[in-house]
């Protein structure tokens, strides 16, 4: 199941005006990728697994605290190459994060599918390898059509299966979202019913976090103008 959460601090809203903005040149919108990638990376340790502990402070009192083992384990996927700056914010957040690169296009040479479809070549791809305790960030400014999402979740899934899979975007839309939670339930028959896996770490409620909501017209649910 795909669950989708919308940023709605007003600095995450100015930003992303800004990067909307046809008069916005190069240097600023990326700056405003990396201000973002900072602000998404602060909203999903929200999502993150804490634990209480106690440390002793200087004054020799015993104050009782949280850590987040989760950032310990933190993978960041950087879908070549629009992706960069908002990787680059995202890492102030994790900085211990393990990263992983994919290059994938869009083969629009093809036509667009019926279903809002792109066929998606991967030319590069490389991926650390994936443990079960791992938190799984695959960033993406662009969420579209949710073809290059599906393909490059396939190619992670090759290198193991992580606790949970966290999907940042500065722009989504339902389509995008939509297309994959019927992709991951369909998977998820799949491997319960063919390779009889009841055990498998489940990804396929990946978390999908679009930020922040986009507003589309009505007549053209795929516009991201």
């Amino acid at each position: 199941m795909v669950h989708l959460v919308v940023i709605d601090h007003p600095l995450a809203k100015a930003i992303l005006t800004t990067l909307r903005d046809k008069r916005t040149d190069q240097i600023n919108f990326r700056k405003g990728l990396v201000r973002l990638g900072r602000i998404i990376g602060m909203e999903l340790v929200r999502y993150l697994d804490v634990e209480k502990i106690y440390v002793e402070t200087p004054l020799g009192v015993v104050a009782e605290g949280i850590r987040i083992p989760d950032m310990d384990n933190v993978v960041i996927i950087n879908v070549l190459r629009a992706a960069m700056p908002l990787v680059e914010g995202l890492i102030k957040i994790f900085p211990n994060a393990r990263q992983g690169v994919i290059s994938a296009r869009r083969v629009e040479e093809k036509g667009l599918g019926k279903d809002y479809s792109f066929e998606i070549e991967i030319t590069y791809y490389k991926i650390p390898l994936i443990k079960s305790s791992d938190i799984v960030i695959i960033a993406d400014p662009m969420f579209a059509t949710g073809s290059t999402m599906i393909s490059v979740i396939e190619k992670i899934l090759e290198k193991g299966s992580p606790k949970k899979i966290f999907i940042v975007s500065a722009i989504s839309t339902k389509i995008a979202i939509e297309r994959l939670n019927r992709h991951l339930e369909n998977r998820h028959r799949e491997l319960m019913t063919f390779k009889n896996l009841p055990n498998r770490p489940s990804v396929f409620r990946a978390t999908i976090h679009a930020y922040p909501k986009p507003v589309l017209p009505p007549s053209l649910p795929g516009h991201l103008g």
